[in-house]
């Protein structure tokens, strides 16, 4: 008998060694959870909203004990801690309601990007999706740190219903009900938050999805577009190679080569217009607006577009042409060296007109297009006239060989424009057959007229309209040197006489008497 009593006790000995390892053994995995969950932001949350509910319920039993309390000593105890425990209430009361989706932070609708019309919108659709991508991340990423927490407090759980069985002390029964209380909390957050991240996940995939299409469509409308252009320019360029093949003419080669540029640019631009315009109503009301105030606002460039179009169309102006152009009592004779969309390009060249006035030379004159209806241009060379018509006037004295003089003039005048002469002639036969021209001389023409101080040979006769002064010069220099062989022909010109004579006092007097000297 004793030796069956001693075996019991060796037996229940053995078995509460065993039993203390393994409530030792719960109690340090319980402490591991608990370091775990310890550290989560939504377990302090939590923590702090319990605390906040204990403090709740601890102010009512002193508010109530307060009206109770007759003892002025202990009322003014009570007051006190009532005090501390509003100040401490005060501080959590951000913690007055457990709402774990706020730390989620949800959105109810995620930010759409507008659908996309161009090609450069494709930039911000990637910027969109990336932002989209990180936000998609950063709430999976809250979401399964919750979920690890739900389940570290869940396995806490279990192993507080083990410790409870093996040590079914109220202590142990306290902390499983409380861990009960929590779990079920926290469960219920954790079913909030999935399916709020699987709403808020499809939301974000089905805008990745009609943002991905959207990039293909501009993509693929992008290359069409760019293959469109590719064929445009092309075609511009072989134009081009025909123009220069057949086209001889260099001023005709240039007017081709000018229009089809402009033609190939506005090709361009109704290809860019028509392929992003989703409705064309609207930009005929849009176009219609804007083309009311920018009529006014920019008369002067409309003006010179439609010059343009006069100037290349109409055939009045050329590039090479030598021009004359007057503006503020200013006047520019020079080459056109481009006619660009909106203005003419001048160089100034030496003439006549720069000799006498303007005493400047070589300058490169902008002249709007729209000069050509507000201004007065004259062209030396329109139509492929290569002459101009110049005059030189000599004066000789009123006892001169008139008659020598001029046969002297006619002669010189005749021989140096002789081959202008029959150049013009031929250019005067072209404008014949589009313009009414009753008097096409082209032969030399001498006039004889009165002046103060003599007679005045006018001498008029075709000449280069690019190299007019030089024919000047040297027809002027000839002519003086023909006349100083000639004693009968005197040239009359504007002189002075000046008489000088001493008074009687020695000092010396100036006195000046002018007379005309023929």
């Amino acid at each position: 008998m004793k030796k069956i009593i001693v075996l019991i006790f060796f037996v229940l000995g053995a078995w509460g060694d065993a039993n203390v390892s393994i409530v030792n053994n719960v109690n340090e995995r319980i402490k591991t959870l608990d370091t775990a969950i310890s550290a989560s932001i939504w377990n302090i949350r939590y923590e702090n909203f319990i605390k906040y509910q204990d403090i709740k319920d601890e102010l009512a039993l002193l508010n109530l004990d307060l009206k109770k309390s007759s003892n002025t000593y202990e009322q003014e105890e009570l007051k006190r801690k009532i005090i501390n425990l509003e100040e401490q209430l005060s501080l959590l009361k951000e913690y007055k309601d457990l709402n774990f989706a706020q730390s989620f932070n949800t959105p109810n609708s995620i930010e759409t990007l507008p659908k996309l019309t161009n090609p450069l919108a494709i930039i911000g659709a990637f910027s969109h999706i990336k932002k989209l991508k990180e936000k998609k991340e950063e709430y999976a990423f809250k979401f399964n740190d919750f979920k690890n927490l739900v389940d570290k407090i869940r396995e806490k759980n279990l192993e507080l219903k083990e410790l409870a069985e093996l040590r079914p002390n109220p202590k142990n029964i306290k902390a499983l009900k409380i861990s009960d209380k929590k779990l079920e909390e926290f469960e219920q957050a954790l079913n909030f938050a999935s399916v709020s991240y699987s709403v808020y996940e499809k939301k974000i995939d089905e805008e990745l999805v009609r943002v991905g299409i959207e990039i293909k469509v501009q993509s693929l409308r992008a290359v069409n577009i760019l293959i469109a252009i590719i064929i445009v320019i092309a075609i511009a360029f072989i134009l081009k190679f025909l123009a220069k093949k057949y086209i001889k003419d260099n001023e005709g080669y240039y007017t081709a080569t000018k229009i089809i540029n402009f033609i190939n640019i506005n090709i361009i631009f109704l290809i860019l217009l028509f392929a992003y315009i989703e409705n064309i109503t609207y930009l005929v009301t849009i176009l219609g607006f804007a083309s009311a105030g920018l009529a006014i606002a920019m008369k002067d460039m409309f003006m010179s577009m439609l010059g343009w179009c006069v100037i290349v169309f109409g055939g009045s102006f050329r590039v090479g042409d030598r021009v004359k152009v007057f503006q503020n009592d200013t006047t520019y004779v020079g080459d056109i060296i481009d006619i660009s969309f909106l203005r003419i390009t001048l160089y100034e060249e030496l003439t006549l007109e720069t000799y006498s006035k303007n005493r400047r030379s070589g300058r490169i004159i902008f002249i709007p297009n729209n000069f050509v209806f507000t201004n007065l241009l004259a062209n030396y060379t329109h139509h492929g006239m290569k002459t101009v018509l110049d005059g030189i006037d000599i004066s000789i004295t009123f006892d001169s060989n008139l008659d020598k003089a001029q046969e002297i003039v006619e002669n010189i005048i005749t021989r140096h424009a002789k081959g202008y002469t029959e150049l013009a002639r031929k250019s005067m036969i072209r404008l014949q057959n589009e313009y009414n021209i009753k008097n096409p001389k082209v032969e030399p023409r001498f006039f004889m007229f009165f002046e103060h101080w003599g007679m005045r040979i006018s001498a008029w006769y075709m000449t280069n309209a690019y190299a007019a002064l030089a024919l000047r010069s040297t027809i002027s220099k000839e002519i003086i040197k023909e006349f100083n062989k000639h004693e009968d022909i005197k040239i009359a010109y504007p002189a002075q006489n000046l008489y000088l004579r001493k008074t009687h006092d020695f000092k010396e007097n100036s006195y000046f008497h002018t007379k005309d000297k023929n």
